[in-house]
């Protein structure tokens, strides 16, 4: 894994959102971005992440906050997932592991007593020149936006 640290240089990238349109990091240059890293679609921590997200957006969206979800569903697992839960935000298509091996999310970790492996749930907080500000890797589902507004307030 690799291992990204505050002060790095985010790297770049280029992936499909949930309705087929190329999306890169480089988009957002002068703006803010939540990049943040979730393993599925649909399950229960991380629609209550999403969901916190939404309900959170406007604040997010004041603060001048662009929201970026990745996970390594399929475009129709992230399309299906932003239309029942009304997401506001763009989700990522990482099927083939680019971006979550890019930013050293992607490795073992343990669920319900068992080794898998799979995507750790992390959140890289994006200056406006594309640096690394903050890595969130204790995310509190319930509260993720109070965890990012707080540091960028």
């Amino acid at each position: 894994m690799k291992h990204l640290k505050a002060g790095d240089k985010a790297p770049d990238f280029t992936a499909k959102d949930q309705n087929g349109n190329p999306v890169s990091l480089a988009d957002f240059k002068g703006k803010r971005v939540l990049l943040y890293f979730y393993p599925h679609d649909d399950t229960p921590t991380c629609t209550v992440q999403a969901c916190n997200l939404r309900d959170n957006f406007g604040a997010l969206k004041a603060a001048g906050i662009t929201v970026l979800g990745v996970s390594v569903d399929s475009e129709q697992k992230h399309k299906k997932f932003e239309t029942k839960h009304q997401l506001p935000f763009t989700l990522l298509v990482d099927e083939e592991l680019h971006i979550v091996n890019l930013y050293g999310v992607w490795g073992e970790k343990q669920f319900m007593g068992r080794t898998i492996t799979g995507t750790h749930r992390t959140s890289f907080l994006i200056d406006e020149k594309g640096i690394i500000a903050e890595i969130i890797d204790k995310v509190k589902s319930k509260i993720h936006a109070d965890q990012v507004l707080s540091f960028w307030q």
